[in-house]
């Protein structure tokens, strides 16, 4: 019986790993390979949103690595490809977008909103200053100023 379910237990492996998409290439030489690597880990998957070529299993995915593959075949550029992959999905496709008027706000966005937090945050501390100097209650009348003297002597009024 136990073998009976170590058998199905490694039948069910198996199937399993029979399933995962693997990219099995064939290089002219390691420099292209080297290309293709790093092409496939720059360049984001325009179904997963947040992972690289390389890493996502997403058919689309599967499908800009086989192309990806077969420009470096034909020759192509990096330059060439990456510009291909951008006219096709966009600037979404790149993890560093240029700097181009369409992606100033994404570019500089982060920062001016610091800088807009750190303006109001000051103007809110000037004013709460400004309030507490300016309030009419913290001025003491002579009375009390003797009398706080004298607690603070520990003398009876």
């Amino acid at each position: 019986m136990k073998k009976l379910i170590a058998v199905l237990l490694l039948g069910a492996s198996l199937a399993a790993t029979a399933q995962a998409a693997i990219d099995a290439y064939e290089f002219r030489d390691e420099a292209e390979r080297a290309r293709y690597r790093t092409l496939v880990e720059e360049l984001r998957c325009p179904k997963c949103q947040n992972q690289n070529i390389a890493d996502s299993n997403a058919p689309i995915a599967m499908d800009l690595r086989q192309e990806i593959f077969r420009m470096l075949e034909e020759g192509k550029s990096n330059e060439q490809i990456v510009d291909f992959l951008v006219a096709r999905y966009g600037d979404f496709v790149l993890y560093r977008p240029p700097l181009n008027d369409k992606t100033l706000l994404l570019w500089y966005g982060p920062g001016a909103l610091l800088l807009a937090g750190f303006a109001v945050l000051a103007v809110i501390l000037v004013r709460r200053r400004r309030t507490v100097a300016d309030a009419p209650g913290n001025a003491l009348s002579e009375a009390e100023r003797e009398r706080l003297a004298s607690l603070l002597d520990n003398k009876e009024p």
